[in-house]
């Protein structure tokens, strides 16, 4: 029996983890260093920085499952979502560098 052929972007209606950030920080109203002292905060831990914060909308890094779960609590965007815009931001990541190395 033949397996049905997922679609190549199967996340297409969600933005990669690089533009989501931004988006909904600036519509929270929030600065990077506002974010990151947001995510100290009610994660209890003080190790997210504002660089940190740039890096992960700049698509240097890509936050871990740990971070995303906050920044759904303080972006006030649904875990599920946050969680599909780090796979597009993977899935983008890895495409470049097939484009790129291939």
């Amino acid at each position: 029996m033949l397996k049905a052929v997922q679609p190549a972007h199967e996340h297409q209606d969600v933005p990669p983890i690089t533009a989501l950030i931004p988006q909904a920080r600036r519509e929270q109203g929030l600065t990077q260093r506002e974010l990151a002292d947001l995510l100290c905060e009610i994660s209890q831990n003080d190790s997210v920085t504002r660089e940190e914060v740039s890096r992960w909308e700049r698509g240097k890094r890509i936050p871990g499952p740990y971070w995303r779960a906050f920044l759904s609590t303080a972006l006030d965007v649904p875990h599920a979502e946050v969680d599909k815009a780090a796979i597009v931001a993977r899935e983008t990541r890895r495409g470049s560098k097939e484009d790129h190395y291939g």
